[in-house]
């Protein structure tokens, strides 16, 4: 599989797409039932109660066509209806978006450029995706949890109810998690930057943190075991490029997926060598909570999803 430019695609990436797509589809496609109507929400009783398919959906039961028929179909109740059916819908719409936007950002994360690639901070970019998908979930979340449970009874002793529980709980562990990393693990990680004499060419990849090409410092980065010199390129401006990658980080795997060759990495100035990488066996406390807290959060995607397939297929 190649791009126009006849650069070929990593597998990791084909990977990604493919995880990307499955995604989309488990999200998206149209299931045989997801009964959420008017008399599960009065009674609380399973989809069964109403349809011949036990799933929802299709064929009515007596007892379903009985109530069918004693609901109001003109004036102001078909009103309200629509109008409740036009919020239900919009935000249905928007959580579905936001939790492709959160949990394809943890997936990228994981598949291609690894956890380490914030080990040492975290881009502003993924911070404002992540928050701004957390705080748009929990709004549409509770719309739509007020709609579908009528009472906690409903909540805790309906098959609904209790898939409905678990999810929310997985979510607010991911929101702890994403706390904890944010206001109490990111300053630590962006604050790892050690006393590094400006005339020395070697370095470690803590030495190399300090090179940001922010406050003054120049911007170098690594890749495959040199250290170039970014600081003069236009691509480059603060030690940022194009927004995508930051100056003071080892990027070898990162460039991989980039659009162009390693001969424009090749083109700068190099400064020195990549030495003495840090000893997994010496991480500090905090870095070692990061670590598990990003693989923390890709087994709670997992479990989000298995919890959505429980509810429309089994």
């Amino acid at each position: 599989m190649t791009f126009a430019s006849g650069r070929a695609v990593p597998s990791r990436e084909r990977a990604a797409v493919a995880g990307a797509a499955l995604l989309l589809w488990l999200l998206f496609l149209p299931a045989p039932g997801n009964c959420t109507e008017e008399f599960a929400r009065r009674t609380g009783k399973e989809c069964a109660a109403c349809h011949v398919d036990p799933a929802g959906g299709g064929e009515l039961t007596v007892a379903g066509k009985a109530f069918l028929a004693s609901l109001p179909h003109a004036g102001g109740p078909a009103s309200v209806s629509h109008l409740h059916r036009g919020i239900r819908f919009t935000a249905g719409f928007l959580h579905l978006i936001t939790a492709v936007m959160w949990f394809g950002t943890i997936l990228y994360v994981h598949l291609l450029l690894k956890p380490a690639y914030a080990a040492r901070g975290l881009p502003r970019g993924e911070l404002l995706v992540g928050w701004g998908s957390i705080i748009v979930m929990a709004v549409t979340g509770t719309v739509l949890t007020v709609y579908r449970i009528p009472t906690w009874d409903a909540l805790f002793h309906t098959r609904f109810g209790v898939l409905l529980t678990v999810k929310i709980a997985v979510f607010l562990v991911m929101t702890a998690t994403a706390f904890i990393v944010t206001f109490i693990v990111g300053p630590r990680l962006k604050a790892r930057h050690a006393d590094v004499d400006p005339r020395k060419r070697d370095l470690t990849p803590a030495e190399l943190s300090s090179f940001t090409g922010k406050d003054g410092a120049p911007a170098y980065f690594a890749y495959r075991g040199m250290i170039y010199d970014a600081t003069g390129s236009k691509l480059w401006r603060k030690g940022s490029h194009l927004g995508k990658h930051q100056a003071g980080f080892d990027l070898t795997e990162m460039l991989k997926l980039a659009p162009h060759g390693e001969d424009r990495v090749q083109q700068l100035p190099v400064v020195g060598k990549l030495v003495g990488e840090e000893s997994p066996g010496r991480k500090p406390l905090h870095l070692k909570a990061f670590y598990f807290m990003t693989f923390l959060n890709l087994f709670l995607v997992v479990a989000v999803l298995l919890v959505i397939a429980m509810w429309r297929w089994w």
